[in-house]
């Protein structure tokens, strides 16, 4: 926008006019000889001019007219108008910035001028020439100003508008590669193993109650994780906005459900899982539901990769005043050795991200001989 822009930025425009105020009353103070002038009349309109431009900074046509109004009686009643020629020519300037219509700037262009040359230009009988001549300062220059600062605003946007359409094509085209890739690589290996298990499961006679209990789990799972895949292919492929809720989407009331179908599948996994999670998770927007969702799943999973099948683990899922805390912590499994640390994927990173969305901050470190992570999830978090 450049030093134009910033200088007449609708935020500062109180004191833009606040310091114009102060240029005014330095003239009315001192002439160039140090000593104090002014009629009470010229104080009186002045003052009132002083008080109308930062007041009505927001409303530029109805402080245009008011400091017409000013300039108007400042011609009949007083020898020196300099204040409220100043006033006019500057209401003039911020009128033709900030006009809707260019018809409104034209109309009071128009109208400063027709009083010029009503009360100056005609009464001085200077000459048609030197009195249109006059009108350069107090008509010409604000007019001229005000559009090359409205010019340069409208390039500023204009400038914003391409950018901003530039970056939508270049994340439209990265959404693209991003759901070609799933679905040519991630989605095609997916549908090829739950095919597989599918086989597997109908074809091997005889099969152990419990391998059979694991195919169906296996297969029931990577079909879900399937039927996700296809959702967020779609959505990465629509041309609109991607919006966080929409990826997969979950329903507030079906929350406590989807948290004990997580912790379900990691029982069948082979882990203790202690879970405490308060009714009051129905009342959560989908976005923060969404979240506790992924976490709980990331963390559970992380348990079992890295605490062991037979480790013990515990959730809490809790609404207090609005707040979600949300906690996975874990005894870090019967093998007393060492652990390393969670590490070598992106599973904590990504958790750590979506909660930093949110508003939040994830804690993850060592509980003990296991591990714990948690999280706040403040009130009001929007994506």
């Amino acid at each position: 926008m450049g030093w134009l822009g910033r200088l007449f930025d609708k935020r500062d425009t109180w004191a833009r006019l606040f310091l114009l105020d102060l240029t005014g009353l330095s003239y009315l103070l001192f002439t160039p000889d140090g000593h104090a002038v002014s009629s009470p009349t010229q104080w009186v309109l002045a003052v009132i001019a002083f008080v109308a431009l930062p007041l009505l900074g927001q409303r530029p046509a109805v402080n245009f007219v008011v400091q017409t109004g000013l300039l108007v009686a400042a011609c009949l009643l007083v020898d020196d108008p300099t204040i409220n020629q100043v006033g006019s020519s500057w209401a003039l300037g911020e009128l033709v910035v900030w006009a809707a219509l260019p018809r409104t700037y034209v109309a009071g262009a128009a109208l400063l001028t027709a009083v010029y040359v009503a009360l100056k230009v005609v009464p001085d009988q200077s000459g048609f020439k030197d009195g249109i001549f006059s009108l350069i300062f107090p008509v010409g220059l604000p007019l001229l100003f005000g559009l090359v600062v409205r010019t340069s605003r409208e390039l500023s946007r204009q400038a914003e508008q391409r950018v901003e359409m530039e970056n939508r094509a270049a994340r439209a085209d990265e959404r693209s590669a991003i759901a070609r890739e799933l679905h040519d690589v991630v989605a095609h290996h997916v549908a090829s193993m739950v095919l597989r298990v599918g086989v597997a499961r109908h074809v091997l006679p005889d099969l152990d109650p419990r391998v059979a209990e694991v195919l169906d789990d296996v297969h029931g799972t990577g079909t879900a994780a399937l039927g996700d895949l296809r959702r967020l292919v779609a959505v990465l492929r629509d041309d609109g906005e991607v919006r966080d809720a929409a990826l997969t989407a979950i329903e507030p009331g079906a929350l406590p459900a989807a948290l004990g179908a997580a912790v379900d599948i990691a029982r069948r996994a082979g882990l203790t899982v202690e879970a405490d999670i308060d009714e009051a998770v129905t009342t959560l927007d989908s976005v923060r539901g969404l979240a506790v969702l992924r976490l709980t799943q990331e963390a559970l999973t992380n348990v079992a990769k890295h605490a062991g099948p037979s480790a013990h683990a515990r959730l809490r899922v809790a609404v207090e005043g609005g707040n979600v805390i949300w906690e996975v912590s874990d005894d870090g499994g019967p093998d007393t050795t060492a652990k390393p640390p969670p590490g070598g994927g992106h599973g904590l990173t990504g958790m750590r991200e979506r909660v930093e969305v949110l508003g939040g901050e994830l804690t993850a470190g060592p509980a003990g001989r296991g591990w714990r992570v948690g999280t706040v999830l403040p009130v009001g978090a929007t994506a």
